[in-house]
């Protein structure tokens, strides 16, 4: 506790020094925390929150972020951002993430400046640094966009117990990352397959409710053609694996793919990672 109240402390200092900040928002629970701090450090109006609108953002992350947004008193702003023009982002290599940050800061710094506003930060936290593999990262640190939460040393759980001890409502959200995010490295990203994801996942986590079988974390990976089949790995919560494999009428509720898999590992972030040799995890 005392470790948490004195991370919480450099992050109040931290933002408190700053005239004003644009905080990237993606709706999670990091840089939810962000923003919260940011108000609690400079008052809602010398915080704004600016969520990015792209294919990859699943329209229900939208809604709640700018429900949350609007719950702290921000301003909410919903920038357009355009990933699939970027031959980077497109290519699905293993600096993807590179391209598509790259993409948001840009679009947010000049934002920013029409506001009036110079610190663009993210909601990167200490456990994100020492992850390694964090292409997004270094393209935001280049371009000037600083992490307070990183600076402050708040983990994962520090983060989710200040959102706890704060009251805020995505607290116990599970982690939502970005559609491309599902899709297999080498595949290239289009507009088409992140629907097609979206559109998967919320077939069956829906079908998973109303079987009586609910779930927190929920991926369908598209895995492109396998065996010249389109193909999707499904991973859930762990304790739902045997139901689901039991279940192959709830996998036929999955949309758009010729076939569709479990993962007998269960839900796992980042397991896209798993399958890109070591030389190709950009640092």
């Amino acid at each position: 506790m005392e470790d948490l109240d004195a991370r919480l402390s450099a992050l109040h200092t931290d933002l408190a020094a700053v005239p004003g900040v644009l905080v990237a928002f993606s709706g999670g629970v990091d840089s939810g925390v962000v923003l919260a701090a940011a108000v609690r450090a400079l008052g809602a109006d010398r915080v704004v929150a600016a969520t990015a609108v792209s294919p990859s953002l699943p329209a229900a992350e939208r809604a709640a972020a700018h429900a949350f947004a609007v719950g702290l008193g921000v301003r909410h702003e919903q920038p357009r951002t355009h990933e699939l023009a970027r031959e980077g982002y497109v290519a699905n290599a293993g600096d993807r993430c590179f391209f598509c940050k790259a993409e948001l800061v840009d679009v947010l710094t000049p934002l920013a400046a029409r506001l009036g506003i110079a610190d663009v930060v993210t909601g990167t936290n200490a456990d994100d640094l020492r992850a390694g593999f964090r292409p997004g990262i270094r393209a935001a640190s280049e371009r000037g966009a600083w992490a307070p939460l990183a600076r402050a040393g708040m983990t994962k759980d520090d983060v989710r117990a200040a959102a706890r001890r704060w009251g805020l409502p995505l607290a116990d959200k599970p982690a939502a990352a970005c559609l491309a995010s599902r899709i297999a490295y080498g595949v290239p990203v289009s507009a088409q397959r992140l629907a097609r994801v979206e559109a998967a996942e919320t077939a069956l986590r829906a079908a998973l409710s109303e079987a009586g079988l609910p779930v927190r974390d929920l991926r369908v990976r598209d895995l492109g053609p396998v065996g010249g089949q389109e193909t999707a790995r499904v991973e859930v919560d762990r304790n739902r694996v045997a139901d689901l494999i039991a279940r192959p009428d709830l996998l036929a509720a999955v949309p758009g793919f010729a076939r569709v898999e479990v993962d007998p590992r269960g839900f796992r972030s980042g397991s896209m990672n798993e399958l890109l040799p070591d030389p190709v995890r950009y640092r």
